[in-house]
This record gives C-alpha cells, structure tokens and sequence, in this order.
C-alpha cells in the first residue's frame, strides 16, 4: 500500500489528460444510472480499501470546514466557536475555513482520527465517489485521484465500466 500510496501523485498525472477527457464526455452525457455504477464501484472499493492502512487524504490535505462543523467540534472540545477558529483554523483564499496546518492536527500516529465522531462534513463525505450526480464533481475527483488509492482504483474502474 506504501508503495502505490508514494507512486499515486506520478499515476495520477499519467491518466490526468485521460481523466479529463472522459470526465467532460460524462459530464456532457451522463449514463441514466451513473449513480447506481458509482454507487456499486464505490462499495466494491471499500469492501477491500482499509482506509487506517493510508490517511493520505488527511496527510496531504485539509478540509473545508463548515460553519456547522465548526460548532460540533468546538462543542465536541467544550470551546467558544471563535476559541476553536483561533487555536486550529484560518480562512483560505476562497473565503473558506481550513486547517491551519497539514497533516491533520486531529490524525494520530495510528492513522486514527481523534474527532472522528464529529469530523467535518467533508471528511466523512471523502473520498466524494458515492455523490448523487457524480458527474458535476469532476474536477474535484480528479484532484482526489492523485490524493486517495480508493478513488484512483474506482476512476479506473468506471472507465471500464462506462463505454461513452
């Protein structure tokens, strides 16, 4: 796993023309059923993808943080909203709230979260392949291609099984 993890960003780029092609003929055309094939690639995936073997995605990246989930975790740690915006967040160039720092200040040495049960929306929703309407997130799973062994494995997987 190591070993596809540290080769990932390199594959990513290889198929980033291919991905892009065949996201903009889905994003154009996409399958009646799209969500149902997603759905399934998705369960596949994660039937044999541990996700504590990797936390890639929370080693290279930060996530968003809504509002609401800036609530829930200040209240998870018994902080003032502001308190918990101080000590752990700032807010990028698009206006959003993020982590202050990557890795994740949350991710242990184990590969556990240490907020799990109230980690931000994005977080849960990571790596984004089950989503309704796939196809409008295309820019966004292209990125995570090169971030998420999963998300790579079921963008191959599609292009097998969707013929556009």
């Amino acid at each position: 796993m190591q070993e596809f993890i540290k080769n990932l960003p390199k594959l990513a780029k290889d198929k980033h023309n291919e991905n892009k092609k065949f996201f903009a003929k889905l994003k154009s055309k996409p399958p009646k059923n799209l969500d149902y094939v997603m759905q399934d690639l998705h369960d596949a995936e994660f039937k044999k993808t541990d996700c504590l073997e990797c936390a890639n995605c929370c080693k290279t990246t930060g996530p968003l943080f809504t509002d609401k989930d800036v609530e829930r975790i200040a209240k998870h740690f018994k902080m003032k909203t502001q308190q918990f915006i101080n000590q752990y967040l700032h807010i990028d160039e698009d206006n959003d709230y993020v982590l202050q720092s990557v890795p994740c200040t949350f991710l242990g040495a184990d590969n556990y979260c240490s907020i799990y049960e109230v980690r931000p929306k994005a977080c849960r929703e990571f790596p984004h392949t089950d989503r309704k309407k796939f196809q409008q997130i295309s820019n966004l799973t292209i990125k995570n291609v090169a971030i998420c062994p999963a998300a790579y494995n079921i963008v191959e997987e599609m292009k097998k099984r969707i013929k556009l």
